[in-house]
């Protein structure tokens, strides 16, 4: 059944292009001289004329994404600045971290800043995982989703297709996904960037739906399935067919390195698709 409330969540790279890790589906990398906006903080200004919007929009997540590993001290200051600034500024919003590997001890000093929610996805199947990142194992990018669950922030994990990956690692992900019981899970299409070290392997529109599909099937008690990077480029036309196939949710503006669709456009789809805009979390 069609779920008729749709959850609108909107991303903040509020540090951009500054990691040294190696995955290679990631322009954030400084490995492979993407030609991307690069920055060590943005402003907090910006980033607060920007949660404004995210809020008038109808977004009720808000994301703050960081580019590096994972946090150290600098980065977590800085997150829970922020987080306590935009708190003010929008108290609307439900503010998610999305900082890479964190110890249950940095998850608690998010939460205490006003963070709500903890967003590190898995990518891909621990089987799989190796072919796309050496620089760190996907056994930390686990361990970061149970201290999230220890921490009592909301998790929020997901992958991405089009990798490389065969259905048997798309089903492995999916499976490891499930045991950590997730209220969101991203499902992300991999957006090809000329610079990276990464073949595309794009899927066919049908592929892409039925995996929306097998995500609901495969965890069924998650709240919001959403669809996240790459939508645009992987539905064109078809974008409003994905509501059918079990998201609920999408982010709506910018991605990361990317420029979205406009929100005024994703406002008038679901209005037309006689879909309302969540405005409270389940």
């Amino acid at each position: 059944m069609q779920d008729k409330k749709i959850f609108l969540c909107s991303i903040c790279n509020i540090n951009s292009g500054t990691c040294n890790e190696d995955c290679k589906f990631c322009s954030q990398s400084v490995r492979y001289k993407a030609d991307i906006e690069r920055y060590k903080q943005k402003p907090l200004e910006q980033i607060k004329q920007e949660a404004l919007a995210a809020q008038e929009n109808g977004a009720l997540g808000f994301c703050l994404v960081t580019s590096n590993k994972g946090l150290d001290d600098k980065t977590l200051n800085f997150v829970c600045e922020v987080a306590k600034e935009v708190k003010k500024t929008a108290p609307k919003l439900r503010l998610i971290g999305c900082n890479g590997t964190a110890s249950l001890e940095q998850l608690l000093t998010l939460k205490e800043a006003g963070i709500d929610a903890y967003n590190h996805n898995l990518e891909t199947s621990k089987e799989f995982y190796s072919n796309i990142c050496t620089t760190h194992s996907w056994q930390e990018r686990y361990e970061t989703c149970q201290n999230v669950n220890k921490a009592g922030l909301v998790l929020i994990s997901g992958g991405i297709f089009g990798l490389g990956e065969t259905q048997e690692d798309r089903i492995s992900m999916l499976e490891s996904l499930a045991s950590l019981h997730p209220a969101s899970v991203p499902i992300n299409f991999y957006h090809h960037n000329e610079a990276l070290h990464l073949k595309p392997n794009p899927l066919t529109t049908d592929e892409a739906l039925e995996l929306i599909a097998l995500t609901r099937k495969m965890i069924p008690n998650a709240d919001r399935i959403m669809v996240a990077g790459g939508r645009e480029l992987m539905f064109g036309e078809h974008q409003s067919e994905i509501f059918k196939y079990g998201a609920n949710s999408i982010v709506i503006g910018n991605y990361l390195t990317t420029k979205g669709r406009e929100s005024h456009k994703d406002l008038a789809m679901l209005q037309n698709l006689g879909l309302e805009v969540a405005t409270s979390v389940k």
